[in-house]
């Protein structure tokens, strides 16, 4: 039975916990391998709306099995915020499993990110301020705090006093900012240690017996390509691995178990913070499809940037990451449109570029080359074959399978569980 890698195709925001929510009924085991508490899923069970932020949102799927990987950074008081919310609304969350090397947020990285962004000014990233960046930064210093960490409070002391000596010189000297004690942070850290024992363990060989059993995999992947710490638009980009090699070193099991590479593809294209975005739109109908989506954050309610679908990128995206299906969602938002332009270029002081451009100064001067596609004014929430689409959304869908390398094997076409086309079975 396979593994299966859902990632993000653009700039994040594509609706990937629909993706997991439509594999919930088949799958045993739901893995979040990258990020932290800077991105959301919003899933709809019915009439129930799940706002998730760290948790993989197949926790919300009964029977399935969740794990935080040790490629995920944790800020613990949203992690039992979550999970006591979710309990409070009749969830079962005693399934949840956390990755003993999965690295800590702790209140200085809070800080630290805040103040950072701020002092950069017009050049800053457009970070969440929740302290992902500074954490991963100490992991990659070798001087981070690790789940298990907190079940050994002298080497938990002596690793916040190393990472403290450094850190309030800055705080203090460079932005002007009050110390932060030794002991604050300790003692708020130990505050949750007796509550996340039971959970922790080593996830990779759990993971790993699972996929020997036979049981069904989904790695969750948090943000997207285009905000790839490698093959994103960096600078602009997040601080972890968001693509599908993320799955293997994210959750500690072998590339060779990844079966499947789901991508998650919007009918056109968004992005939160700054960096080069050629698609982008300042009219009536950036207004409309922000409108019409609802495209604001799911974990911090900042407008979404809107622009029409990219086809260079979702080609990108199926060659970095070896995409075998993609999901197709929000095409309902479309509904209304006269006419539906794609990007299938770009144009760069007059030179054409049918691929992304490996140059980032090329690709934030790159207007878009557009095709013109007719649209259509019927309702298609209640579609649930690729035969009851219009025949003019049909055409859409047909011309960007052939424009994105791969095929396209689901459409949403409504924001609730049920609202899907399955064109190919995502585990075929």
């Amino acid at each position: 039975m396979p593994g299966i890698v859902i990632v993000g195709v653009q700039w994040g925001d594509e609706g990937k916990g629909k993706a997991t929510d439509l594999l919930g009924e088949r799958t045993d085991w739901v893995v979040k391998f990258n990020g932290g508490n800077n991105a959301g899923h919003t899933v709809v069970i019915g009439d129930e709306k799940y706002a998730l932020h760290l948790l993989p949102s197949g926790i919300l799927s009964p029977g399935v099995n969740a794990v935080i990987g040790n490629g995920v950074v944790i800020d613990l008081e949203v992690l039992f915020a979550e999970l006591g919310a979710l309990h409070a609304r009749g969830v079962d969350v005693s399934r949840l499993k956390v990755s003993a090397n999965a690295h800590i947020i702790t209140q200085y990285h809070r800080t630290l990110d805040k103040v950072t962004e701020r002092f950069l000014g017009k050049r800053m990233i457009g970070t969440t301020g929740r302290g992902i960046g500074p954490t991963y930064a100490d992991k990659i210093n070798r001087t981070g705090i690790r789940v298990q960490d907190l079940f050994d409070e002298n080497i938990l002391r002596q690793k916040v006093e190393g990472a403290l000596d450094q850190k309030n010189h800055l705080l203090v000297k460079v932005f002007n900012r009050r110390s932060i004690t030794v002991d604050e942070v300790v003692d708020d850290l130990l505050s949750y240690a007796d509550r996340l024992r039971p959970m922790v363990c080593d996830t990779g060989l759990l993971l790993s017996d699972a996929l020997d059993a036979g049981d069904v995999v989904v790695f969750e992947g948090g943000q997207a390509t285009m905000l790839d710490i490698d093959h994103g638009t960096y600078p602009f980009v997040t601080s972890s691995s968001a693509t599908a090699g993320g799955a293997a070193t994210g959750s500690g099991v072998g590339p060779n178990r990844l079966d499947r590479i789901v991508g998650i593809v919007k009918a056109y294209t968004t992005r939160v913070g700054s960096g080069p975005f050629p698609t982008e739109l300042f009219d009536e109908n950036g207004d409309f499809l922000r409108s019409r989506g609802f495209e604001f954050g799911t974990t911090t309610g900042r407008p979404r940037r809107v622009g029409w679908y990219d086809a260079p990128i979702t080609r990108y995206a199926t060659r970095i990451n070896g995409i075998t299906d993609l999901v197709l969602t929000k095409l309902d938002i479309l509904t209304g449109l006269k006419e539906i332009p794609v990007c299938v270029a770009y144009d760069v002081d007059g030179e054409r570029f049918d691929e992304v451009p490996v140059n980032q100064t090329d690709f934030h001067h790159a207007t878009p080359v557009l095709e013109h596609f007719p649209g259509w004014s019927e309702d298609i929430s209640t579609a649930r074959t690729f035969e009851d689409l219009p025949q003019t959304a049909q055409d859409y869908v047909l011309a960007l399978e052939k424009m994105s390398g791969t095929r396209i094997s689901v459409i949403g076409v409504g924001p609730s569980r049920d609202a899907v086309i399955v064109r190919h079975d995502l585990l075929d």
